[in-house]
């Protein structure tokens, strides 16, 4: 029986849209009889808060603030003899302006690590809230883990004194490992641990079979992601429009919003719909949360999602574990979660003819997405189970 340990649990902007695999993964920990204190930066725009959980998360959540002066003062006096300066000179003006952003956030987390008795804090970001976590730990607070979810460049400055500090770091492709390694060298935690993170596949199972498409009734696609450019749904649509004009009925609904809430890239995306003349045959659903996700799911004959670039891909493992024969492209990590031929099918990204001939193809063969359906499911159930990331922080912390 494994020690029960106090988690900080520390998400920027929780409960986001994207956010599901947190709570599962929180829920998880919980259920291995671990104490789990969730904490974030600020909640995130109303529009992007959908979830069936998302009340229950933001009342059990920590928000640890905006800026803070007088604590960033106080932050910023105690980190100068831990040698803040230093890394201030080596890491630029941008790691600068964001300490003074994170100070605030990081002695507030100090005060309630101590009074909570938190053993541990783990960062899923490699931004602003692993440099909370990794100033809070400077100050006195627990040791902290950090999760690499995408490339380096989008998570700002400080790399190389967030990684430094850090007890260990889980990243989520081997792809990201090797870029971390030879852009970070000499100032990596001692471990790096290869997990990526995954869906409840009890919950997200089918209660009745996998059926494909009839001849002669609409082909149903089912999309899921943010409303922006890198998630390709532009791409998408045009592939919709060349398989109608090919004489191929197909419908098309693409669940999530952008970052602003609906008033950003979705209105880019509308326009092109309208251009297209797509509005009897593609829907945008706007944030859902899971449960419905899980409907849509179970309605659809093929999953597809056409990003331009992406670390991995929840949203395919969600199909998966669904039984729906996924359509991806070959980009980021992608290639590590869905072999082309065996568990989905790849196209390069940005070509909207590859996609449109592929769903064409993979529409009129039934054998086919029947045993996608099965080899899909099979996968995620072994691979990309969301108890194996709690296990595996579980097993890093108490190493």
């Amino acid at each position: 029986m494994s020690q029960k340990l106090r988690i900080g649990y520390l998400v920027p902007q929780f409960p986001g849209q994207t956010h599901i695999f947190f709570w599962r993964e929180i829920l998880a920990l919980e259920a291995m009889g671990h104490e789990v204190h969730v904490l974030s930066t600020r909640k995130p725009p109303s529009g992007l808060i959908a979830h069936d959980w998302s009340d229950d998360a933001i009342l059990r959540t920590t928000y640890l603030g905006s800026i803070d002066p007088v604590a960033t003062v106080v932050g910023l006096v105690r980190l100068i003899s831990a040698g803040l300066p230093r890394w201030i000179a080596q890491e630029g003006a941008g790691f600068a302006r964001d300490a003074a952003v994170s100070l605030g956030a990081a002695q507030h987390l100090v005060a309630y690590a101590k009074k909570h008795q938190l053993d541990h804090v783990h960062a899923h970001s490699c931004g602003r809230a692993a440099l909370v976590a990794a100033f809070a730990h400077h100050l006195g607070g627990p040791p902290y883990s950090i999760t690499l979810h995408g490339p380096l460049s989008d998570y700002g400055t400080g790399q190389r004194f967030k990684w430094s500090g850090a007890k260990f770091a889980t990243i989520i492709t081997h792809k990201l490992l090797h870029e971390v390694q030879e852009a970070l060298e000499g100032a990596l935690p001692e471990r790096l641990v290869v997990r990526p993170m995954g869906v409840d596949t009890k919950m997200l199972s089918r209660d009745t079979p996998y059926v494909p498409p009839e001849k002669g009734r609409p082909v149903r696609l089912f999309s899921c992601g943010r409303l922006n450019i890198v998630k390709g749904h532009q791409d998408l649509m045009s592939a919709v429009r060349q398989l109608i004009d090919q004489g191929v009925d197909v419908r098309l609904e693409i669940a999530g919003e952008d970052d602003a809430g609906g008033s950003g890239y979705r209105q880019e995306l509308e326009a092109h719909l309208k251009k297209l003349r797509l509005q009897d045959h593609v829907k945008l659903l706007g944030a859902i949360d899971a449960g419905a996700v899980r409907e849509k799911l179970k309605e659809a004959h093929i999953f597809a999602l056409a990003s331009w670039h992406e670390p991995l891909g929840v949203a395919y493992m969600e199909a998966m574990s669904m039984g729906v024969p996924v359509i991806g492209t070959d980009a980021g990590g992608v290639p590590e979660l869905i072999r082309d031929g065996t568990h989905g099918y790849l196209v390069p990204p940005k070509n909207p003819g590859a996609l449109a001939r592929t769903i064409r193809g993979l529409a009129t063969d039934p054998d086919a997405l029947l045993r996608l359906s099965e080899t899909g499911r099979a996968h995620v159930e072994e691979n990309f189970r969301a108890a194996l990331g709690a296990e595996t922080l579980i097993d890093e912390i108490q190493r």
